[in-house]
Formats: structure tokens, C-alpha cells, sequence
């Protein structure tokens, strides 16, 4: 992984708005042509209407015209690995495949590297639902 991409997850989470659980969380997504898209979670006082940082970020990239991922970045404040949430597994899956590579931040850098695969192994699928 680039180091650029975790630090745009770093970044990101620089700018979450978590005043209810005070867990800022950033997320990064690297597109094949190289493009970053990253976003924060942004909480609101009525539960669970706030945004995830993973969900940020995709909405960065469909807005930025998507493409094909290549690589994901998550980092928490508090953790040494955070993972995606479950609907966030799901929503990544949605737009990358099942071998994307999803690095696990830390505050010192990447602490584990899986696969969307690994993450969200019997995910719903849209070809399913036609």
C-alpha cells in the first residue's frame, strides 16, 4: 500500500465529527487510476442517522465518477486495527470486488492487510436479486 493513501485516511479522520462517541474514524479509496477518495464519520444527535467513514468516502467516489477500486484504508483513533462495520463491509462490496485489498490503520501506519473477501465472505450479491 501507498503510504499516501493511509495518511489520507489519517487526514480524514482529522476532520470526523464524533462529539456522541468521541471515535473519529477515516476512510480512503484508491481507484486504478490512482484518484483518492476519502471521507470521515459524521455523527448526529438521533442515532443511527449519522454517516460512517467508509460511507463518506463512497459517496465521494460515486460523486467523483467511481471506477475501479484497488485499494481501501480504515484507521480509528482509539484502535490499534479497526475494521469496517458490517453495513459498511456490505457497501464496499458493492463497489469492489472481493479482492481488493483493505488495510487496517493504526496510529502508526498499516496494522493488517485483508481482502474484501476476507472481510465479507457470504456478502449479498446484486446479480442475485435481477
Amino acid at each position: 500500500m501507498s503510504h499516501d493513501l493511509y495518511l489520507a485516511a489519517k487526514e480524514a479522520m482529522g476532520k470526523a465529527y464524533a462529539p456522541y462517541s468521541k471515535f473519529p474514524v477515516g476512510a480512503a479509496i484508491r481507484t486504478e487510476d490512482g484518484r483518492v477518495f476519502a471521507g470521515a464519520n459524521i455523527e448526529v444527535a438521533s442515532y443511527p442517522e449519522g454517516w460512517c467513514a467508509e460511507t463518506t468516502a463512497l459517496g465521494h467516489y460515486v460523486m467523483g465518477s467511481g471506477g475501479r477500486i484497488s485499494e481501501i484504508a480504515v484507521i480509528a483513533a482509539r484502535m490499534d486495527k479497526v475494521t469496517p462495520c458490517g453495513g459498511c463491509r456490505q457497501r464496499l462490496a458493492e463497489f469492489a470486488g472481493p479482492s481488493v485489498k483493505v488495510h487496517l490503520c493504526g496510529q502508526s501506519g498499516v496494522a493488517e492487510t485483508v481482502t474484501m473477501a476476507d472481510l465479507l465472505p457470504y456478502g449479498f450479491r446484486g446479480d442475485i436479486l435481477k
